[in-house]
Parts: C-alpha cells; structure tokens; sequence
C-alpha cells in the first residue's frame, strides 16, 4: 500500500472540517467533508431492524447515485428519537445552504446517545455547520479535525490515505471512521467516510465498496452488538481524470484491491481501539474448505467472550477456540485442525488434530503478552482462507458500557 498523508482530504476536490458546537460538552462532535463538484456515492447500511433517523433520510439521498457532501455529528445517535428524521433533514437542509447545493446532495450520519432528541439543540447544531462551511479546506489538518470530531468513546483517530495509478493518471483514496463499541459487522459496522478523485460509475462503485466492505469491516468485532447506526460512504468525484471505469477492467481490480488494503488499515485500527482492548486479537483460518466456512470460523472464535477473555489473561486456552469453531455454522471436520498461538515473541502449537499437545505455559503466556497476537487455525480441508479481527474482553470494557449514558 502507497500510503499518503491527507485522510479524506488527500484526494483531488474534498476538503472537510471539525468542530465543537455543543451536542457533547466539551470535545469536537460535528464534521463535514464537502466535494467542490458532484460525485458518484455508495453506502452500505446496518443490517440492524432497528435503524436511526440518518439512514432513512441518506438512503433517499442516495436513490440517484450522487452526493456533493456530507454532515456527521457525534454524541448523539437521533436513533429512537422524537422528530428524528426531521432533524436529520434539517441537518441536510442547514448543510446545503450553507455551501449552496441542493439539499438531496447531502448526507447525514450521525453516533452517540440513543432515544436522545436532538431538537433542544437543533439550534447549536446549525450554528455549528456554519461554522464548519465556513472552516472548510483540504488540508491534512482539516482532515484531522473531521477525524476528530466523529470519535464517541474512541481513543484514537481512524484515518488514512493511498495513492494508485489508473490509466495512467495518479489517484487517491482517503478514509476516515469511527468505531470503539457496539461493533460487530453485518454491512461495514461503525461509521467509516470513504472519498477518492477515481472516475468510476456508480454502479461499479457500489460493487467495490460491498466487496471491500464484506472482507474487512465485516471481519472485525468488538463486543457482538451491530449498532442501528451502522453505515460505511464512499463518493468518487473523477477530478483524476483517469478513463472512466465501467466495466470489471483491469483498472476495476486495481481499484478494488486499494480500496480493500485501505478498509483493511481502518478496520484493524477499530478492533484495536475497542473499549477498554489490551490486545488486538488477528484470527486467521487456512486451508478451509472454502472462503465462507473460513470466514465464519474466524468471525466466531474473535467473537467469542470466554476467547477474548482468555487472551486478556494470556491463557492459551485452545479448547475455547476449537468450541466456538464448533458453534459457527461451518460444517469442517475437528479431527483435522491444528490450532497455534503467535506473537513477535514467537508461535507456539496448542492443539493438533483436534487434540490437546504438551506445549510450554510459560512460553504460551509470554506469546500472548504484546498488544497484537494471532491464533492460527489450520482445518487441513482445502485451501481457503480467511482473517478476521478482534480485540480482548477486559474489565474496562464492562466500566465503559456501565456508565455509558452517565
């Protein structure tokens, strides 16, 4: 990966802001990105029954395939809340006037606080997006502040940038999320702002972003709960001026293999940034009897709580890992799979065949002390793959989601 600075900022056209206006009390809660001409637009939404306001009114938005801009606030979701698409319409139509474009030219998304309204504030929220319009520029600053301000309980900004060659012309992919709880992916689960200057058409632009999304955002969890906010965007606005890509060319694969690498470096950030993580979990499946048994048998062990809660404590315990292989769906034989866990520190075998091996404990537990460890799973059953990641069960976690409204 040719990896830029910049974030959402990096690529020809868009520029953003962050800022403070009053849905939280002290830290950025509202962004805006903004793309000086119209742009294709897909998204992926929560497969969640339950959805916020935001999903329904960007849905409609994005019925004809374009979008000129974004607004995102933080600390509160308009999730089951009274006049909640109402807001968030207002939201688009504050948004629009002040960069003068057409209201369904804007999407809005929003995370925090669920069943909160946000109309007391509607005022300090429209302030805010004036504010931002007139805050907007493409620098790797104002990409920052964007990054920022869509955090919740996240520790660290989730942003990142790549350059490519299409056609012979430079091209740029920018990207920016949020995620720390409530992450467990059926769509592309958190909030994840995807811009590029490639020119692409909507339909194949759809295409890239679900294939994308299906083999990263979709292989992390944090704690099994998919939000109702979920919602992954990406707009291509073609100021790159590469040949229009419309058919699965050469130049479509190019694409869709940079924009997975790109997903890729968001999603592994959310999983090691999940509440109160000490270690980020990478769970790898080999020799599978096909990708979707693989997938299904590395979601289910980073998934698991007593998984997740052995890591924390550096307990290599194996048969916790082979138990939620078993509980996935996958039909495999157990007979077959080799179980190891790996670290910088080095690998170590804890299970062959389906059975237990004497293995060093002292060894195991040093494995598993630094922040990013592996479990390895060889099923011996084909030759399918799959990588999925996670983060550790701890304490902290419980203390976070306990005083979450309070």
């Amino acid at each position: 990966m040719n990896q830029i600075s910049g974030g959402v900022c990096a690529a020809q056209g868009y520029s953003a802001a962050g800022t403070h206006c009053g849905l939280k009390k002290e830290k950025p809660d509202l962004a805006l990105i903004y793309s000086t001409v119209p742009a294709q637009a897909a998204a992926t939404y929560t497969t969640n029954v339950v959805k916020a306001a935001p999903l329904h009114v960007t849905k409609r938005h994005l019925s004809d395939g374009g979008l000129q801009a974004v607004v995102v606030n933080s600390g509160n979701a308009n999730a089951c809340a009274p006049d909640g698409e109402e807001n968030a319409l207002a939201m688009c139509h504050y948004t629009a006037k002040a960069l003068g474009i057409p209201t369904e030219q804007v999407a809005v998304s929003s995370t925090g606080v669920i069943g909160v309204s946000m109309t007391p504030k509607m005022g300090l929220v429209q302030m805010g997006i004036t504010t931002l319009a007139g805050q907007l520029a493409d620098t790797e600053q104002a990409a920052d502040s964007a990054a920022r301000a869509i955090m919740t309980t996240d520790l660290t900004k989730k942003e990142v940038a790549v350059a490519l060659t299409l056609g012979g012309k430079p091209v740029r992919i920018g990207g920016m999320a949020k995620g720390s709880g409530m992450i467990h992916p059926n769509m592309g689960t958190m909030l994840g702002f995807l811009t590029t200057d490639a020119a692409i058409s909507s339909p194949l632009l759809e295409k890239a972003l679900q294939q994308a999304v299906t083999r990263t955002f979709n292989r992390i969890s944090v704690d099994g709960d998919t939000s109702t906010n979920d919602f992954c965007l990406i707009m291509a606005n073609g100021l790159a001026e590469n040949p229009a890509i419309t058919t699965e060319n050469a130049d479509y694969e190019v694409f869709l293999d940079t924009l997975t690498i790109l997903c890729t470096h968001l999603a592994r950030l959310i999983a090691a940034d999940g509440e109160g993580a000490t270690h980020l979990i990478t769970c790898t499946v080999q020799h599978a009897p096909d990708e979707d048994i693989a997938t299904a048998v590395a979601k289910s062990v980073i998934s698991s709580a007593l998984v997740k809660s052995a890591i924390f404590g550096q307990d290599a315990n194996w048969g916790r890992i082979l138990c939620a292989a078993g509980y996935s769906g996958a039909d495999f034989d157990p007979e077959t799979v080799t179980i190891s866990f790996a670290s910088e520190v080095g690998e170590i075998v804890v299970c062959k065949n389906g059975q237990g091996v004497d293995f060093d404990e002292d060894q195991a537990f040093q494995i598993l002390a630094p922040f990013e460890v592996e479990i390895h799973i060889d099923m011996a059953q084909g030759t399918a793959a799959s990588t999925c990641w996670g983060c550790d069960l701890t304490y902290e976690y419980v203390k976070i989601n306990g005083e979450y409204r309070t």
